[in-house]
């Protein structure tokens, strides 16, 4: 078994290749193949894009000019309450969505350049803002890559494409474990006081592991039932995913690796 180890470089290093992969299933793409619909609803292939395009520029954002983020934030914050953000996030992909694909496109592939080459820059220690709690700059790295992961799952079911997980998805469940306490908080919870094991199975085989070995609530079951789970793209009862303790079972059915408020999730029986 692995205990994770996140490294800020090879973070970043997966985050392009992640994104790359997300461009080569839209690239080749006609322009009414930007309209098709995704599983997320009213969301075309170009809505997801725009997403993408619109959160990285965000992120920069957070390192380039911190304060000005923040006052952005609070203009949203002043007009939006938590559980209407939603709103504000599909004005936004709305907006990238009525862009001709061929500019959205090139859009999306200079700020995520950017993004990429502006995480390198971040000094040791320093904390960024965002919608959720301040992070690093390898947690950012980390959320763009999950958000870059679970949009481009919304895209490949779209366009009939099932992708092969990688060893990148160790990144997207890193963040989905960390998210747990944020997780129970955004749903008014007292997060557990006591720490969890997570044993996850890899993409080829290997045992990826978080918490103490001793702890008496765990959850174990294949990473990618557990990453699509906390991205809200499967429901629990179409993954093989076990838990162990009361708080460890309700932590499955409300588990958010993203910031924001809590989202309806998937039905049963709709796995890809």
């Amino acid at each position: 078994m692995v205990d994770v180890v996140v490294d800020a470089h090879a973070l970043v290093a997966d985050l392009r290749d992640e994104s790359a992969e997300i461009d080569a299933l839209v690239s080749g793409l006609a322009d009414d193949g930007w309209a098709t619909a995704t599983p997320a609803a009213g969301w075309t292939v170009a809505h997801q894009v725009a997403h993408l395009a619109w959160t990285d520029q965000r992120a920069l954002l957070a390192i380039k000019d911190p304060a000005a983020f923040q006052a952005e934030l609070a203009e949203v914050a002043a007009t939006t309450p938590l559980h209407e953000l939603d709103r504000h996030v599909n004005a936004a992909a709305d907006a990238g969505a009525a862009v001709r694909p061929a500019d959205l496109l090139a859009d999306w592939r200079q700020g995520r350049d950017e993004l990429a080459a502006a995480l390198e820059q971040v000094p040791d220690g320093t904390k960024l803002p965002w919608y959720g709690p301040p992070m690093s700059a390898a947690s950012m790295a980390t959320a763009r890559l999950m958000e870059t992961w679970a949009h481009g799952y919304d895209i490949a079911d779209a366009l009939g494409v099932r992708r092969e997980p990688s060893a990148r998805l160790r990144h997207v469940a890193h963040i989905s474990v960390r998210t747990r306490d944020f997780a129970f908080a955004v749903r008014e919870r007292t997060p557990p006081a006591e720490p969890f094991r997570v044993e996850l199975t890899g993409p080829d085989g290997e045992v990826w592991t978080w918490g103490p070995a001793e702890a008496a609530q765990r959850v174990t079951g294949p990473a990618l039932d557990f990453c699509l789970l906390a991205t809200q793209r499967i429901n629990r009862a179409d993954t093989a995913l076990a838990a162990t303790g009361p708080d460890a079972d309700v932590w499955l059915d409300i588990a958010q690796a993203f910031a924001g408020p809590t989202g309806e999730g998937r039905q049963a029986g709709s796995r890809v």
